[in-house]
């Protein structure tokens, strides 16, 4: 215990003694945490540019026009004499999409027929193009069943009629977890961890690549009386301190200062968060022991980590992936991380349901004390003592 805490001490020394660990450690993860939750700190995206082309120019389709804008992501920047006219703005990046009414759109829906209307969103901004296509929709929808109502009520049917003709069947929809379908709940809760756990891994392979680099090995080994055990394992312990407090304030702030959802409770979270670190840092270590130059480790964690973000199952189902990436999804942290979250803080299981994904980043955590004879090799030495 003696040498193991000179190491921890001499390990210490070095984190406080250099900027760029403090700034990877302490400073990166928390600026990018504030960053995130602020630009989404009003939940949804809201006043999205939109166009539209009214070639009918009616009291009915202004009527229309007004409450497209009345919907809080649409916002109607400009009205075009034409859809070249608007198909150019939306090339410029001046509205994300546009709604075309048609002329005699007012006369085909006072004859009863079904007039046509059209709606173009630009895609490439996946969020924005989305959101006002489906409150396009949504007015679309609200207009045609008004109309229909307005003549069936001239018809003699009472509103109750009208609305079981219209709407057969109500939908009560309740969204579990995030009831207020808040993207900051959403998006920041995995990836402020997954950044975290991405500069956990960088640090790592980038200190281990240092002690190479510089010839530190023979001090750093000289500290823990020859054990490489107790030198990695000082080593890690240093920096798992580290970002535990990083990890505490993350927590804190998305659980404690935003409320966000969280069922099981902020300690649960953290120790969430501590198998998080404790994976991320043993599959550096792997990394390092297989690609000794810092460069190539820091390129793989790099890799892996931001691999990481498209393969947890955050943005996209795993169930809906290719069979070969669903298998690959359980090797990133990450994903584990994740499921631990939906469980936990979502759906208000305790740690012990999900004990599987909690035990697979204890796996992870362990990974280094597997390739210690690899890493011995990699440190110059022939062998090592326990």
């Amino acid at each position: 215990m003696s040498a193991l805490w000179k190491v921890i001490v001499r390990e210490m020394r070095i984190l406080l003694g250099h900027r760029v660990y403090l700034l990877a450690m302490v400073g990166a993860p928390l600026l990018t945490c504030l960053f995130f939750t602020t630009l989404m700190r009003d939940g949804q995206p809201h006043d999205l540019p939109l166009g539209v082309v009214d070639e009918d120019g009616t009291a009915t389709t202004r009527s229309l026009v007004r409450n497209l804008n009345a919907f809080q992501a649409a916002s109607v920047a400009g009205r075009y004499a034409s859809v070249r006219e608007a198909r150019r703005a939306m090339q410029r990046g001046d509205i994300y999409a546009f709604y075309l009414i048609p002329r005699g759109t007012t006369a085909r829906l006072v004859r009863g027929e079904s007039p046509a209307v059209s709606f173009y969103a630009n895609d490439s901004y996946l969020i924005a193009g989305s959101l006002l296509y489906r409150d396009m929709r949504m007015v679309s929808e609200l207009a045609a069943g008004a109309a229909v109502r307005t003549t069936l009520r001239a018809r003699g049917a009472t509103e109750a009629q009208s609305m079981a003709f219209l709407q057969p069947i109500a939908v009560d929809t309740h969204p579990v977890g995030n009831p207020s379908l808040n993207y900051n709940v959403y998006l920041s809760t995995t990836l402020l961890p997954g950044m975290l756990a991405l500069f956990v891994m960088l640090v790592t392979a980038y200190s281990l690549g240092m002690e190479v680099k510089f010839g530190g090995v023979k001090a750093w080994l000289a500290a823990a009386q020859g054990s490489l055990v107790r030198a990695l394992a000082g080593k890690l312990l240093a920096q798992t301190a580290v970002f535990m407090l990083t990890a505490c304030a993350i927590a804190a702030w998305l659980f404690g200062a935003l409320r966000f959802p969280c069922h099981a409770g902020l300690p649960v979270m953290i120790f969430v968060l501590l198998l998080l670190v404790a994976g991320a840092q043993g599959l550096a270590v792997v990394f390092f022991a297989a690609l000794p130059v810092p460069r190539m480790a820091m390129s793989a964690a790099s890799l892996w980590g931001v691999l990481s973000f498209s393969l947890c199952g955050m943005t996209f189902p795993v169930m809906a992936m290719h069979p070969v990436l669903q298998g690959l999804s359980f090797l990133f942290p990450l994903r584990h991380y994740f499921l631990l979250y939906v469980n936990c803080a979502l759906d208000g299981h305790p740690l012990s349901a999900a004990w599987p994904f909690a035990a697979a980043l204890g796996v992870f955590a362990l990974l280094p004390w597997l390739c210690l004879p690899v890493l011995s090799g990699v440190l110059g030495r022939t062998e090592y003592k326990a």
